[in-house]
């Protein structure tokens, strides 16, 4: 991480979460990306190994992925301000946005121009989805451990195939990696 001060960080990690969030369309799995572009790519405060930790830990709290992420990329960074911060960042845009949508809904809901806007964003958003799974599971491929390729390709057969509830697939190689992590470790501690 390179060398800035603990306000700078705060402010940066502020205003970045704050403008991601801004102009983030779609849900939360576009805004992971943006992290990872701003806080690995850009900043070098994280680096790539890690932040995919950190997506993990957010993809798999409760709560919108958004939020987790600025959470996890929050306390990383400078602790419980960060936290504070980087969710305020993340959280004021949406609020801001759907209280106003909220007081003109009819006149939204009726606009062709504003369906049609949506309809092409859709469109981004699907783009941005697929280019995350991509970066996702060409990591997970590059590491060349068989065990995560067959869990990726089991858990989206499971759930894409036999539209197995993605909580229980969660909770499955969750509980398939602690058993893996236990059993090395007294691999390791008997050699």
């Amino acid at each position: 991480m390179e060398q800035v001060s603990k306000a700078q960080i705060l402010r940066k990690l502020f205003f970045s979460t704050l403008y991601l969030s801004a102009f983030t369309f779609g849900g939360g799995y576009v805004i992971v990306t943006l992290l990872k572009n701003r806080f690995v790519d850009q900043y070098h405060w994280i680096d790539e190994e890690e932040m995919l930790d950190l997506v993990a830990i957010a993809q798999s709290s409760p709560g919108a992925i958004a939020v987790n992420g600025a959470i996890v990329v929050g306390y990383k960074l400078a602790g419980l301000p960060g936290v504070l911060l980087s969710v305020l960042g993340a959280v004021l845009p949406p609020m801001i946005i759907l209280s106003l949508i909220s007081v003109c809904y009819d006149a939204f809901a009726s606009n062709p121009l504003v369906g049609a806007l949506l309809g092409g964003m859709r469109a981004g958003v699907g783009a941005v989805i697929v280019s995350v799974v991509y970066d996702m599971g060409k990591k997970i491929v590059l590491e060349k451990d068989w065990i995560h390729i067959a869990i990726m390709i089991a858990s989206f057969c499971l759930c894409y195939f036999c539209n197995v509830n993605v909580v229980f697939i969660l909770l499955a190689v969750a509980a398939f990696g602690v058993l893996r992590a236990v059993l090395e470790q007294k691999k390791g501690g008997r050699s």
